[in-house]
């Protein structure tokens, strides 16, 4: 949700410019600020992003993002094992294979249904011992490499780089270094490009899902007890694997919501009820609910429906939470915040300091600033550099500042 000044919103960001009377009412006794979500020297990644949201120092945490997809989905890892994402992409058609470009590293946010067929396709001859591939979401795959973690992994594995990082690039510097990654990636393209699934979605306009792209490699994580550390029972509401993963590693209970997609046509209201139904019914005490939205419009670089996918959240999240939390008569406490930014103009993640946004219900004083968005959170004065110690405060926790 995070962006830069908008030169066609007069200097505003899409926060700025969205419509958001649900998040300027808890603007209005709320606590904004920055915090920085990525540590200095990591990679800006949903990973990284979201465990540190989540209360999890990244530096001792991580190992990769892929492993905690694979968690979410049932890929049964050995130690020795190497989880990667398999994204099915959009490359262009006439050139050679180094020589093509990414157009879309989502492939229009291509449905589950149609990803499972084609990844059979490439699963068919492309699998074997030692590579094995899963169907996730949408684009977003698993594919692990039998016993690349033994004794470590291989260097050419670390430096796999994410297709959204290089939109409308040539490819060629960008391929695997692993040559048996290489020839799989380049076989896809043959196995994928005149698929009937992807012959239909071209004359349907939409961009073939051409290509697998290998990313994101990591080893088997090991991410400690949410509720042990933080002493609440803990609900995650999300459509994508990555955040499942965290979840399921973490002992928190999962809530699959019918329809939530991680695109910009998710299923809001169904991820709101079920945080209030968690919190209100479900024994829950403390709910997380990612939305996907904001991300993916940043990443297609399209403004209209960046400003859209806010005013969803907004309207369609927020206010509905905020709604029935207050007529239960329950106090709670609220964080808005993005994990990080993902600005329109470069199309992918940066590690820049997110606004965050902290509202407790039994609070009535106004506070100073009382709009939401990334001016203000500056304009704050307020600055809390360890992203992965802002939960503390949220749960009442100050004692760690």
């Amino acid at each position: 949700m995070a962006d830069e000044p908008q030169e066609a919103l007069e200097g505003r960001t899409p926060l700025e410019a969205a419509v958001t009377p649900a998040m300027d009412e808890l603007a209005k006794t709320g606590e904004i600020g920055l915090v920085k979500t990525i540590p200095d020297g990591m990679a800006p990644g949903s990973d990284t992003a979201n465990l540190a949201v989540l209360g999890y120092n990244p530096r001792e945490y991580y190992t990769g993002r892929s492993p905690l997809e694979a968690l979410s989905i049932g890929v049964p890892m050995k130690d020795t094992d190497v989880a990667m994402r398999c994204n099915l992409v959009t490359l262009t058609e006439e050139e050679p294979y180094e020589q093509k470009r990414i157009i879309d590293h989502s492939s229009d946010e291509i449905s589950t249904e149609d990803a499972a067929v084609l990844l059979k396709a490439v699963q068919d001859e492309l699998e074997s011992e030692t590579y094995q591939f899963y169907v996730g979401t949408s684009y977003r795959h698993c594919v692990i490499k039998a016993g690349a973690a033994a004794p470590h992994m291989d260097a050419a594995l670390e430096q796999l780089t994410p297709p959204h990082d290089h939109l409308t690039e040539v490819i060629g510097p960008y391929l695997p270094a692993d040559e048996a990654l290489l020839a799989m990636q380049k076989r896809s393209y043959e196995i994928l490009s005149n698929h009937p699934i992807n012959l239909e979605r071209k004359a349907r306009g939409l961009n073939p899902a051409n290509s697998c792209w290998f990313w994101g490699a990591g080893t088997k994580p090991m991410v400690d007890s949410f509720e042990k550390k933080n002493g609440v029972k803990g609900t995650m509401i999300s459509a994508v694997d990555l955040l499942k993963g965290i979840a399921i590693g973490a002992g928190m209970q999962v809530i699959i919501v019918e329809g939530a997609n991680g695109g910009l046509n998710t299923n809001y209201e169904g991820k709101a009820q079920a945080a209030v139904d968690a919190l209100l019914k479900g024994g829950a005490d403390f709910a997380y609910v990612h939305l996907e939205a904001p991300d993916e419009m940043g990443h297609q670089g399209s403004l209209e429906r960046k400003i859209q996918s806010i005013e969803n959240l907004d309207q369609r999240i927020i206010r509905i939470v905020k709604e029935q939390m207050d007529a239960s008569g329950e106090p709670y406490r609220m964080l808005v915040m993005p994990d990080h930014p993902t600005p329109i103009r470069i199309r992918t993640h940066t590690s820049d300091p997110i606004p965050y946004l902290l509202y407790d219900s039994t609070k009535t004083l106004q506070t100073e600033p009382n709009f939401y968005c990334e001016r203000t959170a500056v304009e704050s004065g307020i600055f809390r550099p360890e992203g992965y110690r802002l939960i503390d405060v949220l749960l009442e926790k100050p004692e760690q500042f």
